[in-house]
């Protein structure tokens, strides 16, 4: 349940920077220098470039050559960018565990398929291995029958038992 909260956090957030974001850009023309004019975290918060700190309650320019701000512009607890109520700490811990979490989830679905597939071909496997065997054991049952043949062949020869003999103690036919 908790993991379930931290991720709808982590949506609601995202959703609410990126709808303001796309609000305010295009409907909002700024001046270069704007972000210092802001003297509220609501106001600073409105226009995607600006960072509020709440250290010193000041809005400065987001410094976009950094993915984080640095702590010489604001500790990353104190920063606010898109809502008020998120520090940028809780923020990229929730995206974290959002991404780990995916990332594991994807992890675990492509080794279920793999095991999936294998459980699938192990029943072909082993139809082989089994026809194998059968073939094995057919072709030996086939090479026991010919030797018993031979043997029987050589005692009725030996017994004259044979029409076609030619063995001394074959019968006599028609003398």
């Amino acid at each position: 349940i908790g993991i379930m909260r931290s991720v709808l956090v982590v949506v609601a957030v995202a959703c609410v920077l990126v709808s303001r974001a796309e609000c305010h850009t295009s409907t909002t023309p700024t001046p270069l220098n704007s972000c210092k004019a802001f003297s509220t975290c609501d106001s600073c918060i409105q226009i995607p470039k600006c960072l509020w700190c709440m250290t010193n309650d000041t809005c400065t320019d987001y410094p976009v050559s950094y993915i984080l701000p640095p702590p010489a512009v604001c500790k990353l607890s104190q920063a606010r960018w898109g809502v008020c109520w998120v520090n940028f700490e809780a923020l990229i811990i929730a995206m974290a565990v959002l991404g780990g979490t995916i990332i594991i989830s994807i992890t675990v679905c492509c080794c279920c398929c793999c095991c999936c597939k294998k459980r699938q071909s192990g029943p072909d496997r082993d139809e082989e291995r089994f026809a194998r065997r059968r073939e094995d054991i057919k072709q030996r049952a086939d090479e026991r029958k010919v030797v018993r043949k031979v043997r029987h062949d050589d005692i009725r020869k030996k017994y004259g038992l044979v029409p076609d003999s030619d063995h001394p103690y074959s019968k006599f036919e028609n003398e």
